[in-house]
């Protein structure tokens, strides 16, 4: 059994999670302004633009969703890190130790740290999955909470079609017809953040073994 081998691949499971920490938790960018020497022509009565992507990083809940995503996958991160570490080690003194150890001890260290290295990728994947699911879940709330604000935009601005700023051409449309902006002093004016954690899938698989309902979701914070 090649112990080095063993380390690699734990490195690789740890690898994962911290590529999936970017990827989870980074906010969405801006949607670019259009350039200076643009000239729009005339709004298109009846017609307007939002953008979701635009309304969630310019908030104040969109931002701390995506800040709090960070702080849980930082934290994920760090759990798996450190028992990486410390297989890393083991599996190093084990190398080490392998011209002094006969072939059956050395081959049953050798398995112990393969089966720790088994459950430590396991554990990543897992990790993983919860972030996402967390994602999912927090990203849901903040689409909820903006939903209604946009019908309120959509009326009040006398709109007959509604078009996602995204799907546009370098995001181009006259300014007139976009109600991205008031949606989001109105979702600033209605929340700027709520509590979450990391779903727990290990929690919940015990809880479904058990015949045992799923834990109720936590209760928003007060609104500000």
């Amino acid at each position: 059994m090649n112990v080095k081998t063993i380390v690699s691949a734990s490195c690789a499971a740890t690898l994962m999670l911290s590529g999936a920490s970017t990827a989870v938790a980074q906010a969405p960018a801006a949607a670019p302004l259009p350039p200076p020497q643009v000239t729009h022509g005339a709004p298109v009565p009846g017609v307007c633009v939002f953008s979701g992507e635009a309304a969630i990083g310019a908030s104040t809940v969109g931002k701390f969703v995506f800040t709090r995503l960070q702080q849980l996958t930082q934290q994920a991160s760090a759990e798996v890190s450190a028992e990486e570490t410390t297989l890393n080690t083991d599996a190093k003194t084990l190398d080490g130790q392998r011209a002094t150890l006969d072939q059956n001890a050395f081959e049953t260290r050798a398995s112990a740290i393969q089966v720790r290295a088994n459950a430590l990728q396991r554990k990543v994947q897992q990790r993983n999955a919860e972030m996402q699911r967390t994602q999912e879940k927090a990203l849901g709330r903040l689409s909820d909470e903006i939903a209604p604000l946009v019908r309120t935009s959509y009326q009040a601005k006398g709109c007959s079609i509604l078009m996602n700023r995204e799907a546009l051409t370098l995001n181009l449309a006259n300014p007139a017809m976009d109600i991205t902006a008031p949606v989001v002093t109105a979702l600033n004016a209605k929340i700027t953040q709520f509590t979450f954690d990391r779903e727990r899938l290990d929690q919940a698989a015990s809880n479904q073994a058990a015949g045992r309902p799923a834990a109720p979701a936590a209760a928003p914070a007060p609104r500000r």
